[in-house]
């Protein structure tokens, strides 16, 4: 990766979607699957992007996302118990959240693993999901009450929910500020909203790994928090995974907002960039890292392999995961 004083700045497709700055510096010209794919840098805010969309949002995750990725339409068993898992850690990071029966949005339902847990748990779930197949294998196999499409084409009334989650799905959007603006609206006065996405900092995958077509956009934690500043939120409180691959954010209504038109923050773009610079293919290799991310996959698909046996129904499988773990 270049230094940041060696970089010509450049003029993005678009404007920021976080500052309105038009001034980027490109990062990669590749993504990591070895095709073209410019990402780029704002060089007033840090905020990331691809420039431009390498597919056109609404039709690729309405129709491809899921097969090109997944090379399914409809979630395979070891997708099921693998969301499963991944859900009951999500709930780990919101039970101080519940309490007694809360209505909750789930924002990318998915394959409705997490919706489906949180059913379970007796709260009134709703879900969106933009993947026909997924949306209507969920609904079909977990009576999930879901709005097949994008949640900004929603029309859930205003102030509705104690608590909405968008767990990985805001790197995916076309607008994120859009997507924050609108659970902004959807949240009640003392309602949470919970997101995470992956850390542009992280530095757990390869560095050829970090860019790919289906990440939209990248956050760090602070591009993150004025992203939700933008939207009228307030970053609450936050995690970071231990590997520092996932950022999640806690945020309030920020009913005391200082109305401003200036999202720019200092010297994110030259931070990030440094980040990224000291992330070497070489530094990474000879790293403990990515052996024992490996190592962890193969243990998973072993476990996975025989846990699934025995199961004739997805619902059951989970069924199973989810009283063992209420048990403990």
């Amino acid at each position: 990766m270049p230094q940041k004083n060696l970089l010509t700045p450049e003029t993005s497709s678009m404007p920021c979607k976080l500052c309105g700055n038009n001034q980027v510096y490109v990062i990669a010209r590749l993504s990591r699957s070895g095709t073209a794919l410019r990402s780029v840098i704002c060089s007033d805010c840090g905020l990331v992007w691809s420039d431009p969309f390498p597919h056109n949002p609404r039709q690729f995750y309405e129709k491809d996302y899921r097969l090109e990725y997944k090379n399914t339409y409809t979630p395979k068993p070891k997708h099921v118990l693998r969301a499963g898992n991944i859900a009951l850690t999500r709930l780990e990071k919101i039970k101080q959240l519940l309490g007694t029966s809360k209505t909750i949005l789930d924002v990318g339902t998915g394959g409705g693993e997490f919706a489906y847990l949180l059913k379970s748990l007796g709260h009134d779930v709703h879900g969106t999901e933009p993947n026909r197949g997924y949306a209507e294998y969920s609904k079909a196999e977990y009576g999930l009450n879901l709005h097949i499409g994008f949640i900004q084409d929603s029309h859930y009334p205003p102030a509705s929910f104690d608590v909405i989650t968008i767990w990985h799905v805001l790197e995916h959007t076309e607008d994120p500020y859009i997507v924050l603006q609108k659970l902004h609206s959807l949240l009640k006065a003392d309602g949470v909203l919970v997101v995470e996405v992956p850390n542009i900092e992280a530095c757990c995958q390869a560095p050829k790994s970090t860019f790919h077509e289906a990440h939209l956009f990248n956050f760090n934690l602070k591009s993150l928090i004025k992203m939700g500043e933008k939207a009228g939120l307030l970053g609450d409180s936050h995690l970071i995974s231990a590997d520092g691959g996932n950022i999640t954010v806690f945020f309030r209504k920020n009913a005391g907002a200082i109305l401003t038109s200036d999202f720019r923050i200092s010297d994110n773009a030259a931070y990030i960039m440094h980040q990224m610079q000291q992330h070497t293919c070489l530094k990474h290799y000879l790293s403990a890292k990515p052996y024992q991310r490996l190592l962890k996959r193969l243990c998973r698909s072993a476990a996975e392999i025989n846990c699934i046996k025995g199961f004739d129904s997805n619902k059951g499988l989970l069924d199973q995961l989810y009283q063992a773990h209420n048990k403990l």
